[in-house]
């Protein structure tokens, strides 16, 4: 019996050119599993403004994320999100559904502090049949 896991990405950095002690995405099987994204430019550095720009930033980090393993949003089944500030879930919720339309992926939305300066974290779990 063979594991059917395969790592995608390089070794992400953060600021500073700091490495991240983690993989970008994983298959196991035909899941995908999406390390949490945030607002982080190429840079390694964190996009300025509201939760309303760090959304699209962090939305589109998701989707080159999911790339790497093949994947696209359609294929995302569940949503972990953590907010910053339970006062920006609204504005979170618009930008999100432009994203995910009106055949969103399961989800969950908690308040939490972050590691980093930043709004929000998005974490995904896609299903793509090898």
């Amino acid at each position: 019996m063979t594991k059917d896991i395969t790592r995608f990405g390089n070794i992400p950095s953060g600021a500073g050119g700091q490495r991240l002690p983690f993989s970008p995405a994983v298959r196991a099987g035909d899941f995908v599993f999406c390390s949490g994204q945030v607002a982080m430019k190429d840079n390694g550095e964190i996009e300025t403004g509201g939760i309303e720009s760090q959304t699209r930033r962090t939305m589109e980090n998701v989707k080159k994320v999911l790339a790497l393993a093949g994947c696209e949003l359609s294929d995302v089944v569940k949503v972990s999100v953590w907010l910053d500030d339970t006062r920006d879930f609204w504005t979170f919720n618009r930008i999100y559904t432009e994203y995910f339309g009106d055949n969103p992926p399961a989800r969950s939305c908690v308040q939490s502090a972050m590691m980093v300066d930043c709004k929000v974290e998005i974490e995904v779990t896609a299903y793509k049949p090898i």
